[in-house]
């Protein structure tokens, strides 16, 4: 049996339940060619399956980032795709690898920034998570990358601003906690309540 007779559009499901299962599957027997034919398929002419197999996809990644972390520049070609769901998807697979395969993906780096400007709120989510992983692996990485953070938390809708935090406190070091901490101040009087709170709790951290 193919992979392609396990995901859920082969087997008339709606629900992601049997992409999860499947990915849950294959890093349990680390079915390595299993893996490859879901890489693939991110290629079939079969939208539907194309989107089953970007799930299977980072929720290995999710489980057990290096047995996809080889298909890093596979996912940073599908940030071009104009099919918004392998666009996030992609993005969201490169959020759990960015660890393991920051190099590889910072010579690709601007190929990110562009898919953040123009995609959706998931792709820039998932994005904002990615570029702080990167950033957090080495000096060089982050002095690249901190600044697009930084301008992004000045200019992205209020509601945003929690999620993006929590997401950039992972890149936050001695020499840049400061720009960040004077950033978000200047945009405290537009967050609600609720995300003030948020706010609060990310100074908290970063003052511990």
């Amino acid at each position: 049996m193919t992979i392609i007779n396990k995901l859920a559009t082969h087997l008339n499901r709606r629900d992601e339940e049997r992409n999860i299962e499947l990915a849950h599957e294959l890093v349990n027997t680390n079915n390595l060619e299993g893996i490859k034919e879901v890489i693939q398929n991110l290629s079939n002419k079969d939208k539907k399956i194309q989107q089953d197999c970007i799930k299977v996809a980072y929720e290995i990644g999710e489980m057990k980032p290096e047995l996809i972390s080889e298909y890093a520049l596979i996912f940073i070609d599908f940030l071009k795709s104009r099919n918004n769901r392998l666009v996030w998807g992609s993005m969201t697979a490169l959020s759990t690898i960015a660890l393991v395969s920051a190099d590889m993906i910072m010579e690709h780096i601007e190929t990110l920034f562009s898919a953040m400007k123009t995609g959706s709120v998931i792709t820039m989510d998932k994005g904002v998570l990615t570029l702080a992983k990167l950033a957090a692996v080495n000096k060089q990485n982050n002095e690249r990358i901190f600044p697009f953070l930084l301008s992004h938390l000045r200019t992205c809708r209020p509601k945003e601003i929690p999620q993006h935090t929590e997401s950039t406190i992972l890149a936050v070091t001695g020499d840049n906690k400061e720009e960040l901490l004077s950033v978000l101040r200047k945009r405290e009087n537009q967050l609600t309540t609720s995300q003030l709170k948020r706010i609060k709790k990310v100074y908290k951290v970063l003052e511990d």
